[in-house]
């Protein structure tokens, strides 16, 4: 009679010695998959020591899941946030932490606690290889995620700047795009492409405007030191060009903050100057970075309209390239980082346009090509080569705002605007005029993302699409200061926007 009692008080789960063979094979699957879905379900089943801080442990992570989803479908930006904000990272890093080792460690118990001899050898052997394919995928998803969530945090820390964002100006962010040329038998850093992008800080609606790096005379705003160096503009003739206040800057860092980069600031007060809008920001991109960047993308592909020549070098006392040795032939190319670079800033013949058109060019193949899988097989050679190519004071708390304005762009569209000729004579500007057309380009903007809103027709704007026609052209070549004007002047105007096609596009 007792005997039989405490027979009936047997938990056949915990005890498998009183289940016949089928009972215990069903028995050890059961344990198993319990623990797959719900770690530390089976060691509070068992009531083993601290059996409950593992299935802590699981609830926890599953309700922060669910509470950052609900958040997310709530409002899109709090995506962005998560994946953005180093504070963020490093907490889901150390719950990605916390719960992969506790899940690997439930494995392990709940494999003891099936006590393998128990079961028939036929389910024994898919037994053992079911639980082994699933510690190495816990244990390989727990790495791979700490190593991606980790490269991530580094990456906004290493790029980002720290301190709190600026407001928007009139309703628009306006963020200062250069290219610099600065590398091996360079001196200093000449900014030679120029490019503002501002951006409605409500619908996305962008205008890019591209500024001549041979403009003259530029004015400074009226907060920048060097207005008290230069009152009425930077006029000393072909040498005071405006890729070279890069280093006035730099020459008169003393009238600057100690937390700014001096070069940068006077770059900003001088496109502010020209534009008459406030630059809060600015992106720097490098020519090597930009070289490494794409090998670690894979390379690009592009359609080229012509032979494009690779020349031998450039000339460390003149800064002009040597003889043509190769070249990069008509039709589709797949571009690694080295051609890529030469493709987008080689001068032999051709023009600036023809030389700007072939930036864009390299510039949208990067957009277009940069796709999650991409992304995802190469983000850590991009994570890595990103810092040695961009530099920003765009702060890390602004990113997720920044990230979902590049969103809205896609559908309110982007406009550009390039202060050439005919419009503009970068050797004896009208700044009123620029003014006048950079107000109209953002008043024709904002009509056309508001139209875009209202007909929620993706991709479409005031230019029927995203267009990164003046975005910062890497590789703009090295800076000619004292061969200024005349030639890229009538270069500059050498042929219409129409004529892009022809001379570059991407498949």
């Amino acid at each position: 009679m007792t005997q039989q009692r405490t027979l009936q008080h047997v938990d056949p789960l915990r005890e498998p010695g009183h289940l016949d063979a089928r009972h215990r094979d069903v028995r050890g699957w059961v344990l198993l998959v319990a623990t797959v879905l719900m770690p530390g379900s089976v060691q509070t089943l068992f009531r083993a020591r601290r059996s409950r801080i593992p299935l802590v442990i699981t609830l926890v992570t599953w309700l922060l899941i669910v509470v950052a989803l609900a958040a997310v479908l709530i409002r899109r930006q709090i995506a962005f946030t998560l994946a953005t904000n180093p504070f963020i990272l490093t907490g889901v890093l150390l719950v990605v932490v916390v719960a992969g080792v506790s899940w690997i460690l439930c494995l392990l118990d709940t494999v003891r606690r099936v006590r393998l001899h128990t079961l028939s050898p036929r389910a024994r052997t898919r037994f053992l290889a079911a639980a082994l394919v699933t510690m190495l995928v816990v244990t390989g998803g727990t790495a791979y995620g700490t190593v991606m969530i980790n490269s991530q945090r580094e990456l906004m820390t290493n790029l980002f700047a720290g301190g709190l964002g600026e407001r928007p100006v009139d309703g628009r962010y306006n963020i200062l795009l250069l290219g610099s040329d600065a590398g091996k038998g360079r001196q200093g850093i000449r900014p030679d492409s120029i490019t503002l992008v501002s951006v409605d800080a409500k619908t996305g609606g962008a205008v890019m405007i591209g500024l001549p790096r041979n403009m003259q005379n530029v004015p400074f705003d009226e907060d920048s030191p060097l207005r008290e160096v230069y009152p009425d503009g930077f006029t000393c003739g072909d040498e005071c060009l405006l890729n070279a206040v890069y280093q006035q800057g730099e020459e008169h860092a003393d009238a600057y903050p100690d937390d700014v980069t001096p070069g940068v600031e006077a770059m900003k007060e001088a496109v502010g100057g020209v534009t008459g809008l406030e630059v809060q920001y600015h992106a720097m991109i490098d020519l090597k970075g930009f070289e490494d960047l794409i090998d670690a993308m894979g390379g690009i592909t592009v359609v080229a309209g012509k032979r494009v020549p690779i020349s031998s070098g450039v000339d460390p006392n003149t800064g002009q390239h040597g003889p043509v040795k190769g070249w990069i032939e008509e039709g589709e190319q797949h571009l690694d980082g080295y051609h890529a670079l030469w493709f987008a800033r080689s001068r032999e013949f051709s023009s600036d346009y023809e030389r700007m058109v072939r930036q864009r060019c390299v510039q949208d193949a990067m957009v277009r090509q940069l796709d999650p899988s991409t992304l995802l097989l190469r983000f850590q050679d991009i994570a890595q080569a990103a810092p040695e190519v961009v530099t920003t004071d765009i702060p890390q708390i602004q990113v997720d705002r920044f990230v979902d304005l590049a969103l809205k762009t896609r559908s309110a569209g982007t406009s550009s605007l390039n202060l050439t000729p005919p419009e503009v004579n970068p050797t004896h500007p009208d700044f009123a005029q620029v003014h006048e057309l950079v107000a109209s380009s953002i008043a024709e903007s904002e009509e056309s993302a508001e139209a875009a809103s209202t007909s929620a027709v993706p991709g479409t704007g005031a230019s029927g699409e995203v267009s990164v026609w003046a975005a910062p052209q890497p590789g703009a070549g090295p800076a000619d200061v004292s061969a200024a004007g005349a030639t890229d002047e009538a270069d500059a105007g050498g042929a219409e926007d129409g004529d892009a096609s022809a001379i570059c596009n991407v498949p």
